[in-house]
């Protein structure tokens, strides 16, 4: 049983919420996101405070998700999501060149990743790399692709990693 679904929603300043014919559309000072409502899943708005619940009392699995879908949509147009990646390896090095991220993973060519809409890339370093945007799903979704690159590997650890990934490292072959 869900207790997710049961926690409400409030809606910080600036954020804008309309839910009509089964479509969530949550605005505010970041931009705007839309998502199809579950039709097991009913919402009411007051006082600045969405709630989520279910239709059937079975349903209340599909609330709970619904709910965190919801959050994560106001929290993204009001604050915005970060993941950050960390190159490990000699000669590993990221830049930024216009519209696309120019990644040197230790092949003979060099990686060039065209930048989706709604996502900023930013390199602070060569071997860091900041992914920021305002839709959570997107923002991991283009550090993933980023990361499947290069994923680290278990020997020497080297490749693309989430700053707070911990890799365990394996022992050498001994002869």
């Amino acid at each position: 049983m869900s207790r997710i679904a049961k926690s409400p929603i409030s809606l910080p300043k600036g954020v804008e919420f309309n839910e009509k014919d089964g479509l969530v559309t949550v605005k505010g000072t970041r931009g705007s996101l839309e998502m199809a409502l579950h039709p097991a899943v009913q919402l009411s708005v007051e006082d600045g405070v969405v709630s989520v619940s279910p239709i059937k009392e079975s349903d209340m699995a599909m609330a709970g998700t619904m709910r965190a879908l919801i959050a994560n949509m106001v929290e993204g147009v009001s604050n915005g999501f970060e993941k950050k990646l960390s190159l490990v390896g000699v000669g590993y090095r990221a830049s930024v060149q216009g519209k696309s991220l120019n990644l040197q993973l230790g092949f003979s060519h060099p990686v060039d990743f065209e930048i989706a809409e709604g996502v900023t890339i930013e390199c602070p370093s060569q071997t860091e790399i900041v992914v920021r945007g305002f839709d959570k799903q997107q923002v991991g979704q283009v550090a993933a692709k980023i990361r499947s690159f290069r994923p680290p590997e278990p020997y020497k650890g080297k490749g693309v990693r989430y700053a707070d990934e911990r890799v365990v490292m394996k022992e050498a072959k001994k002869a």
